[in-house]
């Protein structure tokens, strides 16, 4: 088979999946917006986290079908996800190293 017989093989999300997707991210949107306005929601210690979850979740739907990653090939994935977890690990141990800080730096009255 030729590089161009393959190349149009390749499958291309339809109009159809482009409105579920689209669909699925407002609806996460709505949730997170109305999360914000809940009398106390603020002051709960799981806002913090169910946010960045929900940011997380629709940035892997926009990475995987808006720049066609879940249709690319398994190099590319590898060349994007693995640099992605290497700074999220990163950014989760410089959060827990800082958190011990501001909280000793807190009960200093600083």
């Amino acid at each position: 088979m030729s590089h161009e017989n393959a190349h149009a093989e390749h499958y291309h999300p339809t109009w159809k999946e482009y409105k579920w997707v689209a669909l699925i991210l407002f609806l996460i949107t709505v949730v997170e917006v109305a999360v914000y306005y809940i009398p106390g929601a603020t002051s709960h210690a799981a806002f913090v986290p169910s946010l960045l979850i929900m940011s997380a979740v629709k940035f892997a739907i926009v990475v995987m079908y808006y720049m066609h990653l879940k249709y690319d090939h398994k190099l590319f994935r590898a060349l994007f996800t693995g640099p992605l977890a290497v700074a999220i690990v990163t950014l989760i141990g410089l959060l827990f190293l800082f958190s011990k800080l501001a909280i000793r730096l807190a009960g200093r009255g600083a």
